[in-house]
């Protein structure tokens, strides 16, 4: 297998999970067909999804927790920090499409960082 084979999937799967992300921005979060049908409670789960997801915005939990673990990834060594920051990525992306721009932007980075540090000790996905 090539050594760029894993950074190229890395890369392609990071790119479907901002579209999927845009996604739900878009078709989800700013569609207003849902403020009208999610003024009775509980009509469907989509609207129970989008609360839930209203108040992790308000409170900004996905770019908190991709900023911590992007900062755990900065102190723990070899792979484990990795995929730490693997997964720092996985919460930062979406917290940069989803209206918490400023902290996520500081966790993608530091996340960034992290995964190319040792680009000789990638693991193979």
């Amino acid at each position: 297998m090539s050594r760029s084979l894993p950074a190229a999937l890395l890369v392609l799967c990071l790119g479907l999970w901002l579209a999927a992300s845009y996604g739900v921005r878009y078709g989800l979060m700013e569609d207003g067909r849902w403020v009208g049908l999610c003024t009775a409670p509980a009509a469907y789960w989509q609207c129970e999804v989008r609360s839930l997801l209203g108040l992790g915005i308000h409170y900004q939990v996905l770019a908190w927790c991709g900023l911590g673990l992007a900062l755990l990834a900065q102190l723990v060594g070899r792979r484990g920090g990795w995929w730490l920051a693997l997964l720092a990525l996985v919460f930062a992306v979406p917290a940069l499409v989803l209206y918490t721009a400023s902290i996520a932007v500081f966790a993608l980075v530091l996340a960034g960082l992290r995964l190319v540090r040792n680009a000789g000790a990638t693991p193979s996905l």
